[in-house]
């Protein structure tokens, strides 16, 4: 589904250029989920945006469903890391915003609306206003905001990097289950190796400046994951461990 191939991308600054990534390859199949993982500075951002089309490369190619990437796509939806919510909207108008922005029938979607708002927990939310809300909440209403198009790509760029660590953990396990019933190709940059571990089949792990691939880890762990006590709490553990050594040599 995604392709990246010999992606490279420097910036200009006063001091001279600043090489963020290097020859980046990369393919990630249909319906995966695949984490990046990497030392702050590592490019991992950077990399998120050139495959959302909203950066172009320095170098190389990205190709999405076979067709290069020069521009943002109808069919990819990008998370940040902050909600970024409309004050003045309410909850099920934020989730019905991208509807209104490419033109469509709000009534047609807003079934779907509801059913995404039911499977993150805040059924009887719809008309409170974001200010309302809990950080962790309204980090809920972007992710279905993300979600209400059906994307086939998801691109999110650390969205739970803001909150407590149990709300982290909550969301990563709500995430999970969406991504089982959906199945959207998903390409997720992270800080936290519980979060990798919990959420991907592959994880990316790049290098300190200039990003190139380290390894790629793959994590075959039965879904629903969780960090818990379950019967695949060595496997589990084998994995943080395998990752926090690759970050720390």
């Amino acid at each position: 589904m995604i392709r990246l191939s010999g992606v490279s991308r420097s910036f200009a600054t006063k001091s001279g250029a600043v090489e963020a990534l290097r020859d980046i390859n990369l393919e990630v199949g249909d319906g995966e989920f695949v984490a990046v993982l990497g030392r702050s500075g590592c490019g991992k951002s950077t990399m998120l945006r050139i495959i959302a089309g909203l950066l172009p490369s320095g170098g190389g190619e990205v190709r999405i469903d076979g067709e290069p990437v020069n521009r943002p796509r109808r069919d990819v939806s990008m998370m940040f890391q902050r909600p970024a919510l409309l004050p003045w909207s309410t909850v099920l108008d934020n989730v019905l915003l991208p509807v209104k922005i490419y033109g469509w029938r709000p009534a047609e979607h807003r079934a779907r609306a509801n059913e995404l708002l039911e499977l993150t927990g805040l059924t009887g939310f719809e008309r409170k206003m974001p200010h309302e809300l809990s950080g962790g909440m309204q980090q809920r209403v972007a992710l279905c905001r993300s979600l209400i198009t059906n994307p086939r790509v998801m691109l999110m760029d650390e969205p739970f990097s803001a909150l407590d660590a149990l709300t982290r953990e909550e969301l990563a396990g709500e995430l999970q289950k969406l991504h089982m019933e959906n199945n959207a190709t998903t390409v997720f940059v992270t800080h936290s190796i519980d979060e990798a571990v919990l959420l991907a089949d592959r994880v990316v792990v790049l290098s300190p400046r200039p990003g190139r691939i380290r390894e790629i880890l793959e994590i075959k762990i039965p879904r629903p994951r969780t960090l818990g006590r379950t019967a695949h709490l060595e496997e589990v553990a084998r994995a943080s461990a395998d990752l926090h050594e690759l970050l720390m040599t």
